[in-house]
C-alpha cells in the first residue's frame, strides 16, 4: 500500500524538489488542503508552457507517484493556460495551481501518454 500526501504537502515537497534543482516554482492557486485536483504549469521561459492536469482514475500510480497527462500536445503561450484554468477554477475553486520554470523538461515529472 503506498502513502498519498495531502496536497498541500506534496505541492511543498515538489516545491522544494524544483528549488533544490535550481528550479523557481510557485503557487499560483491555493486549492483545499487535503485534496485539492492538482495542476502544474511548466514555463519554459521562452513564451512557451506546458500544463499538466491529473491523469484520469487514480490520482497515483502504483509506486504511489502523482499521475499527470498533459492538457495541450505542445507547449502553448500563457493567454491559452490561463483561459482554460479560469475556467475549469469556475467548477472547481479547491483546485491548486503551481507554476514552474524549466527550460528543458517536466520538472521532473512523469507524465502519462
Amino acid at each position: 500500500m503506498s502513502l498519498q500526501l495531502k496536497t498541500e504537502i506534496w505541492v511543498q515537497a515538489f516545491l522544494r524538489r524544483c528549488e533544490v534543482n535550481g528550479q523557481f516554482g510557485s503557487v499560483i492557486t491555493r486549492g483545499a488542503e487535503e485534496a485539492g485536483a492538482l495542476y502544474i504549469v511548466i514555463n519554459h521561459l521562452d513564451g512557451g508552457h506546458d500544463l499538466l492536469s491529473p491523469a484520469p482514475g487514480a490520482a497515483y500510480d502504483e509506486a504511489g507517484e502523482r499521475r499527470f497527462i498533459r492538457d495541450f500536445p505542445s507547449p502553448v503561450p500563457w493567454a491559452e493556460v490561463s483561459a482554460r484554468m479560469e475556467k475549469r477554477k469556475r467548477s472547481d475553486p479547491d483546485l491548486w495551481l503551481i507554476e514552474v520554470e524549466d527550460r528543458t523538461g517536466l520538472a521532473g515529472l512523469t507524465v502519462e501518454s
